[in-house]
């Protein structure tokens, strides 16, 4: 069990993290602990300390970011079909190879890669370092982490290192894009603000004041108000937005624009994917298994009025795109590129913003493959991307 001592240095983390956690509450989690309700697990110990602490479904990221500085290393692993044992996977070292030994390294196809990772399930027994084979760490092995291979499947690593992965073991924890935030300048919505349109419509009236002034004036000075019905904005945004992993580098600049697109549209949907658009997608990151929504359901929800606009870095691994069970995190049954053209096909007008800067796209194949998708219509996420991206969509 915790020792009291790491206890008290886990709720001052807590407190120099912001986090609004008082001493009854860290009391609750003692006594429960002391109650035994749960076992000696750190991922238990994790459920139970946010239930107790943190009141607020606002404050999971931060708590999450306090957890994993002070445990480090606390990772769930997700059980695609069986488990792995942690201690196959502990980092003594990360290779680092110069680019002439990774260019001798060669890479297997799709169905070569899924059939091997099964042999070597069926084979190895112990953990490995700095091979080339098993499951392991350091090596050029295509199962593993902290090593080099051109195209494999990262297990058990934090984050990725060369962007080579077909597929990710980890279940990994994503974070809603923040709609509230201030923005710094006014280029983004001045730039969104190129599409918005406006309709008088409803039964709210505003003064027309021309008017007015012209039908007092004809009636010799007797004021005669006329009214007529609020403008409104009737343009409708369907807001695809790609979360977790390399978009992790963008956040900041989705945050803004997201936060922009809020206030610039009235008639604004918006679900989140990862990589490429699948059979599901979700609205909220942290239940994103437990409430999902079928992509059919929203081709059918919404009509051909609304303006499609994907967010994304593109960047993945050509299979995630053209691949049946090539998404990283489960066994897709149709591959994303179907998706991508049954979206396109029921919002005619749509556009895709890419927040990696324009220079490295010709250097991704997946970037390639989803310009070819969108018929080129990827726009950059700068002023510039932005106001060509809005144009077309007005159009």
């Amino acid at each position: 069990m915790l020792a009291a001592a790491m206890l008290i240095n886990f709720f001052y983390t807590l407190r120099a993290a912001k986090l609004p956690v008082s001493v009854k509450e860290f009391l609750t989690l003692l006594e429960a602990i002391k109650a035994e309700v749960i076992g000696p697990s750190v991922d238990d110990f994790y459920y139970l300390a946010r239930t107790s602490l943190v009141k607020d479904e606002a404050h999971f990221d931060k708590f999450d970011r306090a957890f994993s500085a002070y445990f480090k290393g606390v990772e769930m692993l997700a059980d695609f079909t069986q488990d792995i044992p942690l201690e196959w996977l502990r980092k003594n070292l990360e290779l680092e190879l110069s680019p002439e030994d990774k260019a001798k390294i060669e890479k297997m196809g799709w169905d070569e890669l899924m059939e091997t990772l099964k042999q070597r399930f069926e084979e190895q027994k112990k953990r490995h370092e700095g091979g080339s084979k098993m499951i392991g760490t350091g090596g050029t092995s295509p199962f593993g982490a902290y090593g080099y291979n051109p195209q494999g499947i990262r297990i058990g690593q934090d984050k990725g290192r060369n962007r080579s992965a077909v597929k990710v073991w980890d279940q990994r924890a994503y974070k809603d894009y923040d709609d509230s935030l201030e923005l710094g300048t006014r280029n983004i919505k001045v730039a969104l603000r190129r599409l918005r349109r406006f309709a008088r419509e409803g039964s709210e009236l505003e003064l027309d004041l021309d008017d007015t002034i012209h039908c007092t004036a004809a009636n010799a000075g007797m004021l005669d108000i006329k009214m007529i019905p609020e403008r409104h904005n009737k343009v409708k945004v369907l807001l695809l937005m790609d979360v977790g992993g390399t978009m992790d580098e963008h956040i900041h600049r989705v945050e803004e624009l997201f936060s922009a697109a809020k206030t610039e549209f009235k008639h604004l949907e918006f679900y989140y994917f990862h990589n490429c658009v699948y059979d599901f997608m979700w609205k909220n990151n942290r239940r994103r298994f437990s409430e999902k929504t079928p992509t059919w359901d929203i081709i059918r929800k919404y009509n051909k009025d609304y303006k499609l606009i994907f967010v994304g870095d593109a960047t993945m691994s050509p299979y995630e795109v053209l691949q049946p069970g090539g998404s990283v995190e489960y066994n897709n049954e149709e591959p994303g590129a179907e998706w991508l053209q049954r979206l396109t096909n029921a919002f005619p007008k749509y556009a895709w913003i890419n927040p990696e800067p324009q220079g490295v796209w010709q250097y991704r194949q997946s970037i390639a493959i989803i310009q070819q998708l969108t018929h080129q219509r990827m726009f950059p996420l700068t002023l510039v991307g932005l106001e060509s991206a809005m144009r077309l969509l007005s159009k």
